[in-house]
Order: C-alpha cells, then structure tokens, then sequence
C-alpha cells in the first residue's frame, strides 16, 4: 500500500456533495447538543464526535427508506 493508512478517510464519493455534508454535519450536531465548529474539532470526545456520525447515518436512512416507499 502506498501513502498513508488513512489517505481515503476525507475523499467523497461525490467531491460535489462536500458542502451539503458539512451542512448536514453542523445541523446534526447542533439538533443533538454537541458544539461542533468550523475547522478543527480535535477538542470532542470521541462520544460526541460518534453521536455526531451516528445520527447522520440514522437520518440517511430514515431519508433513503422515506423515498423508496414513495416511488
């Protein structure tokens, strides 16, 4: 393997999507209580930084099941 162990962590499937992410990252993190910040958030304990992730992927699919359902 060449380069760093985590050189894909922060590449996108969709570089496009990148903002709206961000967005969605802020707006989850401030519905649950956790006082993200732009740029540097090395300062979170990994709870937070997991509950952040957490309910992203939970309202992914809640979103994802929303619009099979609906087709």
């Amino acid at each position: 393997m060449t380069g760093s162990s985590n050189s894909n962590t922060s590449k996108m499937a969709v570089p496009q999507a990148k903002e709206a992410m961000n967005r969605f990252k802020q707006e989850v993190a401030s519905e649950i209580g956790v006082p993200l910040k732009d740029g540097y958030n090395g300062d979170l304990t990994s709870a937070q930084a997991g509950s952040i992730g957490g309910e992203m992927v939970k309202k992914m699919i809640m979103r994802q099941e929303e619009q099979m359902t609906t087709k």
